[in-house]
């Protein structure tokens, strides 16, 4: 009996250790899962601090922003400085809204960046002339080695598109074609697109412009029928028939240190043959819209920096490549200007300095 109770005593310590551990476990995994949330929520209190804060810096420099475009309409002050070339010739200083990082006249915070793009400095896909088109289609598809064939048949796409009729042209496309996609869809029949990614929804152009930020090479807003070299995008100018990547590096180049105001200037940078090419694509107007981005600047990682310090290498110096940015025109100092568009998460265009070295400029700035 004596040897009954103790090993009914040793079974109920045993018990009674297998409960106290199990309890154990049970309040450590309790106590880790608190600690956890209490971190995930000490963590998003931070964020959503960081957040507002930025966001309120944001949106006050895209203020600033948009009174620089209102300022810029306004008649100079008699005693304001004038920026000269190293020849003395007086800048254009709408010119500066051409992507490049800006210093406001109502300064921003020390941590954020400005960019400001004129649309003149990109493809209007609502102005474009059917030839001017097609050169595009022809330079996209290899140029000299372009299939006839196929350069008309993404040319009727086009027209079918933005014509003002529901007739097919040849080797065009119209409803029927797009109502037997998967969805189907109307097409426009109106020359005026609503966005520039519409020109996706034409047969052929997907696979056409794979690749290009669009946004970046075309505008649907303003009247401008050509593109201010003084202003154009890298996406715009590699679009342009006579101009390789080389050319587009040179103007960028150039016009870092001058304006072009006519075609002679560009024949300096520009060869003759390409001239010709490019002549019907080309003027000198600005335009009453910009897109605006604004956005933190991000500091480079060591290595970058390492590398930006390389002999072969042309790494762009502001590494961020989405920002928030608003379309808007400024018609006059007196109000507002009117918002088209806003796009928290915008993607800039290509925003690397020149990437030429000096001594392989085609031009002489002596």
């Amino acid at each position: 009996m004596i040897g009954s109770r103790a090993v009914l005593a040793h079974s109920q310590k045993g018990s009674v250790l297998i409960i106290v551990l199990w309890i154990s476990v049970l309040l450590t995994v309790l106590v880790t899962a608190m600690a956890s949330k209490v971190r995930l929520s000490a963590q998003t209190v931070t964020n959503n601090q960081y957040v507002s804060t930025h966001w309120a810096a944001v949106m006050g420099t895209v203020h600033q922003a948009e009174m620089e475009l209102m300022l810029e309409l306004m008649a100079p002050p008699i005693d304001q400085e004038v920026e000269l070339t190293e020849e003395g010739e007086a800048r254009n200083p709408r010119y500066r809204f051409n992507g490049q990082p800006l210093s406001l006249y109502y300064p921003q915070a020390d941590e954020m960046v400005v960019r400001i793009y004129d649309h003149a400095g990109k493809i209007n896909l609502n102005r474009i002339p059917r030839r001017n088109m097609q050169m595009l289609i022809e330079k996209r598809l290899g140029g000299l080695d372009a299939d006839p064939e196929q350069v008309q048949d993404l040319l009727s796409a086009w027209t079918d598109w933005t014509d003002l009729n529901n007739l097919e042209g040849l080797n065009g496309a119209e409803e029927g074609y797009y109502q037997s996609l998967e969805p189907g869809y109307t097409p426009r029949n109106n020359p005026e697109l609503d966005t520039v990614d519409e020109i996706l929804h034409i047969r052929g152009f997907a696979k056409l412009l794979e690749g290009v930020n669009l946004e970046a090479a075309f505008t649907i807003y303003g009247n401008n029928r050509t593109v201010n070299l003084n202003l154009a995008t890298r996406e715009a100018m590699a679009l342009l028939p006579g101009l390789d990547e080389e050319l587009i590096e040179n103007i960028l180049a150039f016009r870092e240190q001058e304006d072009i105001n006519n075609r002679a200037e560009i024949a300096e940078i520009v060869p003759f043959e390409n001239l010709q090419e490019l002549s019907a694509w080309i003027g000198t107007n600005t335009s009453q819209i910009y897109s605006v981005y604004v956005y933190p600047e991000a500091a480079l990682s060591e290595s970058q920096h390492l590398a930006l310090e390389g002999v072969e290498e042309f790494l762009n110096p502001d590494p961020v490549t989405q920002a928030y940015m608003e379309v808007v025109e400024a018609r006059a100092h007196t109000s507002l200007p009117r918002l088209y568009k806003v796009n928290p998460y915008g993607y800039l265009p290509d925003t690397a300095p020149p990437r030429v070295y000096p001594e392989n400029y085609l031009f002489d700035l002596q």
